[in-house]
């Protein structure tokens, strides 16, 4: 008989290269996202100081934070029938994350990145999305596949979705926000750059049944237009869009909630930051484990910093994410203004 999850995370799989060289040289440059350009010479060999293989992918990152929170999580993604898909399901299996939802393409290959990460620990990351970005919206877990029904049709397959990107495809992002809506699920969204680059006109009506949205500094002023340096009215104009809250994270600076028509700001710890890959799946996802658990703000904010810090203080995606409930010490280390 089948159970209702507590929350099903939708979104990529992937395998993650991390390849640290203190070789990159660094320069200042104003139109890079973190105002640093890193050069290299082509036809050069180049030492490699530090190599992690880790999984990764928005889907997959957010489940672990809800499986090690002992919540009943599954996950919907895309991999290929490779070892690198295989990889990625074994990893799903130790955290003890229902894979049943997970589709196999038989041509595209799992999405693999190749991150590249200087001395001082500024990033560039080269990816191929491969199968993750082809999600079959027919085989979603609400539909019936030929005669095998994979999940209630149309009931309810998990109390929360936790939605990542999809690639852009808006007919699969109505699909996901249409079930939500017919069968009362709560939805936390944290949308990719190709649903951003739809603008404001097209996402607003899904920003308005989203539970919780989360997005950092630089997608917030890609979905309203405005200056990324323009943090009130950024938070003025989508603050107060979602039911719960608006979260919008800020790196090494800290992260802004909105809520309740009252904004709450949280500084980041200190600690040497040496990986910021997964720090907005762990931070977005922590968030909503703490939230689905205790309805309070202000908690659900400082176990998002928790997790978020955990990844950022360790090398891959994962191997930092929380296990349990942070201690209630833990969380007043957490300034909350």
């Amino acid at each position: 008989m089948f159970r209702t999850f507590d929350v099903l995370t939708i979104g990529a799989a992937t395998q993650d290269v991390f390849v640290r060289s203190k070789s990159l040289e660094e320069h200042a440059d104003d139109d890079s996202p973190d105002g640093i350009a890193a050069c290299f010479l082509m036809g050069s060999k180049m030492p490699i100081d530090e190599l992690t293989f880790a999984t990764g992918g928005g889907a997959t990152n957010a489940a672990v934070t809800f499986a090690r929170r002992g919540i009943r999580v599954a996950c919907l993604t895309r991999i290929g029938q490779d070892p690198i898909g295989e990889e990625i399901l074994d990893d799903l299996k130790r955290e003890k994350i229902d894979a049943r939802f997970v589709q196999h393409d038989p041509k595209r290959k799992s999405a693999y990145s190749i991150i590249l990460l200087s001395g001082t620990g500024h990033r560039a990351i080269f990816t191929h999305r491969g199968a993750s970005q082809a999600l079959n919206r027919k085989a979603f877990p609400w539909h019936r596949v030929g005669a095998r029904l994979i999940a209630p049709l149309q009931k309810r397959v998990a109390r929360w979705i936790y939605l990542t990107s999809l690639g852009g495809d808006m007919t699969a992002l109505k699909d996901v926000f249409a079930h939500t809506e017919q069968t009362k699920t709560r939805i936390a969204w944290n949308p990719g750059n190709k649903e951003l680059e739809k603008g404001m006109r097209s996402l607003k009506p899904f920003l308005a049944q989203c539970d919780i949205l989360s997005l950092n500094r630089e997608e917030a002023a890609t979905l309203s237009g405005i200056h990324p340096k323009e943090t009130k009215a950024i938070l003025k104009m989508l603050g107060d869009l979602p039911r719960v809250a608006f979260i919008l994270t800020d790196g090494k600076h800290g992260a802004y909630v909105r809520s309740g028509g009252k904004t709450l700001f949280a500084s980041a710890l200190p600690g040497t930051r040496v990986n910021t890959t997964g720090a907005g799946d762990a931070f977005g996802s922590g968030f909503v484990a703490s939230w689905m658990k205790h309805e309070d703000i202000r908690i659900a904010l400082a176990d998002a910093m928790l997790n978020a810090h955990g990844v950022v203080t360790h090398m891959g995606a994962k191997a930092g994410i929380l296990h349990g409930d942070p201690a209630g010490r833990e969380r007043r280390k957490v300034r909350i203004r």
